[in-house]
């Protein structure tokens, strides 16, 4: 099996040995991979990572002399049962999986652990009641995108976000691009996005952004008052003196109109806010800027060492929440919002290779202007 191998940060094409199914798993011959923004970053910093999980409890993540197959966002045909499947799905059909897989009594991700090799590769094995069938026919570089989307689907669960909530989407990566797309899917009216490259500003109109902000020449909080959302100290103290006033007017003790407005949701307006850049820094220049009792919802991974101030977040009572992945109903809520044309990821996919194309497509990622998100056919010919 031809698969594309990192080792001490170089990336080559091997010959791998067909590993042997276990309980439950199935093989699979993958379709399509996308390259995430989180293999570019653990090409170099496997070792960083490893030691975070270990913090919490996982010490199975790779290492550099691991030789590591990345790969999770992936869409393939079933190929081979293993023992004590059910075999609901007949060989051939077309499947997405969560990309996890079970190794004795551990679970492994597959494509960030040695145990659970990715789909950078001609094949990957799953485990089969993670698999789940691609409906209406979805293309397979559509399928492949499951897993990133599936992965924005849910930090706009987390973030509770409304229809007539403003949200503002800070980074348009491909994970701020999701974020787009699942905030539209979701009936977000009022999406803004922000981002310092004017070739993802435009894949952010594309994904439906209704504001784009150049944040060199703008901020993405510049119409909060526009909005609704208080942006000072002295707006918030008047709104709490005034309201109090007013509901003294009444032939109602004031206290039970303000519990009766809490419970009807009577409360100040505030955006929704999702950084999706993930490097140190950021944080701390949303909680600075963003209107009083904003929610943050960070989906961008910052592996390096950050800080904020947290007397602005105090003052401002910012909601900050983090989010990691997804389950499984929220994966197969997703892959059927791609199949109904709900969501639809194709204008950030930029370019598709083969596996002896990964390589130039990790040096090629790291240029905004000219991709976003590049998928991976282990079928196209290999180079002469």
């Amino acid at each position: 099996m031809r698969a594309v191998v990192c080792r001490h940060e170089k990336l080559t094409v091997e010959d791998r040995p067909e590993v042997p199914l276990g309980r439950g798993q199935v093989r699979l011959e993958v379709l399509r991979c996308g390259i995430c923004g989180s293999d570019l970053h653990a090409r170099t910093g496997m070792d960083d990572w490893a030691d975070l999980g270990a913090k919490i409890g996982y010490a199975r993540l790779a290492r550099q002399g691991d030789g590591l197959v990345f790969g999770h966002e992936f869409s393939g045909a079933v190929a081979e049962y293993g023992p004590k499947c059910k075999q609901e799905l007949p060989t051939g059909t077309p499947v997405v999986a969560v990309p996890i897989v079970r190794n004795g009594d551990d679970v492994d991700p597959i494509g960030l652990s040695p145990h659970a090799d990715g789909a950078y590769a001609e094949q990957v094995i799953v485990q089969e009641p993670m698999m789940m069938a691609v409906p209406n026919g979805l293309p397979a570089d559509v399928a492949a995108m499951t897993e990133p989307m599936a992965v924005a689907w849910h930090a706009v669960r987390r973030g509770e976000v409304k229809k007539k909530d403003v949200a503002i989407v800070i980074g348009c990566g491909p994970v701020g691009l999701g974020v787009i797309l699942a905030l539209k899917a979701r009936g977000v009216a009022t999406v803004v996005a922000s981002d310092f490259s004017p070739g993802r500003r435009a894949l952010a109109t594309r994904c439906g952004a209704d504001v784009v902000i150049d944040p060199a020449v703008g901020s993405p909080f510049e119409g909060a008052e526009r909005w609704g959302h208080l942006t000072n100290s002295r707006d918030a103290f008047e709104l709490l003196m005034g309201t109090r006033e007013k509901l003294g007017k009444l032939p109602v003790g004031w206290w039970h109109l303000w519990r009766l407005g809490e419970k009807l949701g009577a409360m100040p307006k505030r955006p929704v806010i999702f950084e999706c850049v993930g490097v140190p820094g950021i944080i701390e220049s949303i909680v600075d800027a963003a209107p009083i009792m904003s929610r943050v919802v960070v989906v961008g991974v910052c592996v390096g060492t950050d800080h904020f101030t947290p007397f602005m977040a105090i003052n401002k009572e910012i909601d900050l929440r983090f989010v990691l992945a997804y389950t499984p109903l929220e994966f197969r809520d997703t892959l059927h919002l791609l199949a109904e044309g709900k969501m639809d990821p194709r204008p950030m996919v930029t370019s598709t290779v083969g596996l002896d194309g990964v390589a130039d497509a990790f040096t090629a990622l790291g240029d905004p202007e000219a991709q976003a998100k590049i998928l991976v056919d282990p079928r196209l010919p290999a180079r002469a």
